[in-house]
């Protein structure tokens, strides 16, 4: 292991702002990281929101193609966000340990490592589309709104990839205001290209959901340039390009493909249940699915600050400092949660009427009201989630979400497709899938399950247990 005493220290105030104000006010302090990114994480979900708007008004057949291409889509690009969560967390790590060249060396291999995965994961998917589509449970025109749908958007496969990567090094470098104005600009443009695409305006025919597809496609590939420019500004590049630590963000990889690719099995297998109750059932689940997914979004801004300062402080050899940054997180998450449970019982019925075609309208309300009541407990699986991933404890999470998505996934199957209320069985399954997560997550820190890093209680003189995590990353 390297001599960190020999590197040049970083500069702590050069972050904005800087975290070590965070014993000072720690409360403000996650605010004040947190609301940047919260605005820069919305814009990809209001952009799903506006697509699942315009394209309603297509129809339910093209409602329900959009929503199994999106998941489909998702299942795929989130499988690949161990790119930037490893990114950001080792970004933040050095950072906090000064080692300015180690955080340039990281980005370098994972930009690489982004566009060759992005390449090498459209060539594959491309050909093997509309069994994929009709596994999903699509049928007719649904299937083939779907088709169309995710091979345009499989042209900006590199650009996503290259974004999460970009994405992860300005938050591992707490320049979270630079995500907003990147993520305002990217979304900003898909939005006006879905005013003018899919349902024709002025001299542009109308292009249905093609249009929704080559306006995020075009989106994408402005925000990885612009992302990159930025991000390689901030840190630079490295002075050669490492295969061990290439090897390095593989290992994480492992760990983290198999827990998102539990996530998104759950995620994927619950569209399909809905798809099979019918195509306004399916359509009304995209609806609530583009909501949750915004909901979720939004807590993930808490769950992003506390990985970013948990891994800064552990960097910097300041572990009692981390486990501060883990209650406070916790306890902002479930405030959040609360406030999102009453707001959307509130914009019932805006939501209804905007997202909702009239013909799927009986499937909407009880689900909603399901999905609206979990988001207390859906902010205590996500803050987790960052806390873990600052620890690199990797292979906890992946154990924790295969033990969640195994119950749910029998949940999922034990619901009646006959029935009426088939819809919100769907949405209690996942308010169980999620409360599972949540449980684990809190037992790994409080009173610390396992082979946890947070077993024994740290001060910031140092203890066995906190003060090198590395060791924690297995069970």
């Amino acid at each position: 292991m390297r001599n960190r005493e020999a590197r040049p220290r970083y500069n702590a105030a050069t972050l904005n702002p800087s975290p070590d104000r965070f014993l000072q006010q720690p409360c403000r302090t996650v605010l004040s990281l947190s609301v940047p990114v919260f605005f820069a994480l919305i814009a990809e979900p209001l952009t799903g929101l506006v697509d699942t708007f315009f394209v309603s008004r297509l129809g339910s057949p093209a409602q329900a193609g959009l929503g199994i291409g999106t998941i489909l889509l998702s299942s795929v690009f989130w499988v690949f966000n161990f790119l930037a969560i490893g990114t950001q967390t080792e970004i933040a790590r050095a950072l906090g340990a000064g080692a300015r060249e180690e955080a340039a060396e990281v980005h370098g291999v994972a930009l690489g490592l982004g566009a060759f995965l992005g390449v090498l994961l459209a060539g594959l998917i491309w050909p093997a589309l509309p069994t994929l589509c009709e596994w999903m449970g699509a049928r007719g025109e649904a299937h083939d709104s779907a088709v169309t749908y995710v091979r345009i958007r499989l042209i900006g496969a590199p650009a996503s990839l290259l974004m999460q990567v970009a994405f992860g090094a300005l938050r591992g470098l707490q320049h979270m205001r630079v995500l907003v104005v990147v993520s305002v600009l990217v979304h900003g443009l898909n939005i006006l290209l879905d005013s003018l695409l899919i349902l024709g305006r002025g001299p542009l025919p109308r292009l249905g959901i093609e249009g929704a597809a080559w306006a995020s496609t075009g989106a994408l590939w402005l925000g990885a340039f612009v992302a990159v420019s930025v991000s390689s500004r901030r840190l630079g590049w490295p002075r050669q390009f490492s295969l061990h630590r290439a090897l390095g963000l593989f290992v994480v990889g492992r760990d983290l493909i198999l827990r998102t690719g539990m996530l998104m099995l759950f995620l994927t297998l619950a569209t399909e249940r809905a798809t099979t109750l019918g195509d306004d059932a399916a359509a009304a689940h995209q609806a609530i699915r583009q909501v949750w997914l915004f909901t979720a979004l939004v807590l993930d801004a808490v769950a992003t600050t506390a990985q970013s300062l948990v891994g800064y402080f552990l960097g910097a050899g300041r572990p009692g400092t981390a486990r501060v940054v883990a209650r406070t997180t916790c306890a902002m998450g479930v405030l959040a949660g609360a406030a999102l449970t009453g707001l959307m019982l509130a914009a019932t019925v805006p939501v209804r009427n905007a997202l909702v075609p009239a013909s799927a309208t009986g499937w909407f309300l009880a689900p909603w009201i399901a999905c609206a009541l979990a988001q207390p407990i859906n902010a205590i699986s996500f803050v987790t989630d960052g806390i873990h991933w600052a620890t690199r404890d990797y292979r906890y999470l992946r154990n924790a979400m295969l033990a969640a998505t195994g119950l749910g996934i029998l949940g999922l199957f034990l619901v009646d497709e006959s029935s009426a209320g088939g819809l919100t069985l769907l949405w209690i399954v996942t308010g169980v899938w999620i409360s599972v997560r949540a449980l684990l997550g809190m037992l790994r820190v409080w009173p610390g399950i396992g082979a946890s890093p947070w077993v024994r209680p740290p001060d910031d003189s140092g203890t066995p247990g906190m003060d090198n995590p590395r060791s924690h990353t297995s069970e």
